[in-house]
């Protein structure tokens, strides 16, 4: 009976090989999306095709198509279907690919963009063009492309979408749906609805939902959140992204200084500008002033990295020339130089987290010099302890490597393992506190510690373990235990 059961079981179950043939005839959707406009089949057909494949996998294969071959798809799908699309490319291509487009068209499609994506893509058209596409658009919205191009690209409000919803906060339960129901033709992004006052200054925001379940007697007034969050439109970028990331609503409303709503941050933008901030951050800690593409010249790339790394080659001719002023000692001990390196690694590794977290507190704009100081004892104490596990390691694992391969005494072998071990303490915990202050001094200064710590602290912390690890080898081993060989 058993054995029949464990047959049945065996039959119901699918075998690897068999999900692993599910997984290989999974459908290949670009080929499919490539074969259909590539047939010859009828305008019609082809369009009612393409609308049952997600505008993100047709986005994906527009590079791949040659140019007469994506002509006939801008001819082929509607304004609506092709501005979709172009949301899923970057910036770049939907430039390229609007600068093959018929003009009423590509300022059509443009049109039905997302503002701020629109202003974007027109960045990368050529400017005589890109004055004829405005020309051709409606007024309201080059009223409206022109406000969000009006900031400066480090501002929250060249980040926004006008795409939201707007009512007056005296209106009725049903004054209010149709008011929502008028303006939802043009504006889709329904879900978060914004109130002013009789002066047209923001005054809160009702959620969709909340509206909709509302009986008619109800008020709108008990409907709204007058303490919901916003920004100004000319604040910076850095200033808004902890506020933005705080909460956790689909959208935010973006304020003149007069406090009338100028339009939205989506949580879309808001995913944008974390991403871009989090690039632009990484680029800067290894001492670039911003993200390099594949596309960038040479003569350019070189324009951003050799200002740091010529102050760098000075920093390390100074390690350098530190570590010759310890030749006596490497003369006299030259064991201790297979060890240099897991100095300066260790220490090198400790300083960058730390000037991770330091970077990582710094965003916020809000934080108090009291606590500034915490974060640095807070640092050094990490660093004293992971030092002091590290260094006992150190102490054990290395000496017994010195007595048994190096055949050196077992006074010896330990002297110089203790050696490294108090100098694995000490580098650490000065590094820990290299990498939280020197971003904190450039903070103070007006600097930006991302761009100017990256490759400064990796260099400064060289020096540091080098003049930890050779004086101590200086003051315990030749000084105090007399160790020369």
């Amino acid at each position: 009976m058993a054995d029949e059961k464990e047959k049945l079981i065996d039959e119901l179950e699918p075998s690897s090989n068999d999900a692993l043939e599910e997984v290989a005839s999974k459908p290949d959707y670009e080929q499919e999306i490539i074969n259909i406009i590539r047939s010859n089949a009828s305008p019609k057909m082809m369009q009612n095709k393409l609308e049952d494949y997600h505008e993100n996998d047709i986005a994906e294969i527009m590079p791949e198509l040659t140019v007469q071959e994506r002509k006939k798809l801008y001819r082929i799908l509607d304004v609506s279907l092709l501005s979709a699309i172009f949301e899923y490319t970057s910036e770049e291509e939907a430039g390229a690919f609007l600068d093959e487009m018929d003009l009423k068209k590509a300022a059509a499609v443009l049109s039905e963009m997302e503002t701020d994506t629109a202003v974007g893509v027109l960045r990368e058209i050529h400017k005589d063009k890109r004055a004829l596409l405005i020309d051709t658009m409606d007024l309201e919205v080059q009223k409206e492309i022109k406000l969000i191009a009006s900031f400066d690209d480090d501002e929250i409000g060249s980040k926004m979408t006008t795409n939201c919803i707007i009512i007056r906060e005296n209106l009725t339960i049903k004054q209010a749906m149709n008011e929502l129901v008028r303006q939802a033709e043009k504006n889709d992004n329904i879900s978060t609805i914004f109130v002013t006052d009789e002066n047209g200054e923001f005054y809160g925001a009702l959620d969709l939902t909340e509206l909709i379940i509302a009986r008619q007697q109800d008020s709108l007034e008990s409907l709204i959140v007058t303490s919901f969050p916003y920004v100004y439109g000319n604040e910076s970028i850095d200033d808004c992204i902890e506020k933005l990331k705080d909460y956790s609503e689909n959208s935010i409303p973006v304020l003149d200084n007069n406090n009338k709503i100028l339009g939205v941050i989506t949580s879309q933008n808001i995913i944008e500008v974390v991403d871009d901030e989090m690039g632009e951050d990484y680029a800067r800690l290894a001492g670039l002033t911003a993200e390099e593409d594949l596309n960038e010249p040479l003569k350019e790339s070189m324009r951003k990295r050799l200002p740091w790394l010529v102050v760098l080659l000075g920093l390390g001719m100074v390690v350098s020339t530190v570590v010759g002023a310890f030749e006596h000692v490497v003369k006299e001990l030259t064991l201790i130089m297979f060890f240099q390196s897991m100095i300066l690694g260790m220490s090198g590794n400790v300083g960058t987290q730390s000037l991770a977290v330091t970077i990582r507190v710094l965003t916020d704009e809000t934080i108090t010099a009291r606590q500034k100081a915490q974060l640095v004892f807070k640092e050094m104490r990490v660093g004293f302890c992971d030092g002091a596990l590290l260094g006992l390691i150190s102490f054990v694992v290395i000496g017994l490597y010195i007595f048994f391969f190096k055949h050196e005494s077992i006074m010896f072998s330990y002297a110089v393992s203790g050696c490294i071990g108090i100098s694995l303490i000490l580098a650490m915990l000065i590094s820990s506190a290299v990498g939280t202050l020197i971003p904190l001094f450039f903070k103070k200064i007006k600097v930006d510690p991302a761009v100017a710590s990256g490759p400064l602290i990796s260099t400064v912390n060289d020096l540091v373990a080098v003049v930890t690890y050779y004086g101590m080898s200086w003051i315990l081993l030749l000084n105090v235990l007399n160790l020369a060989g």
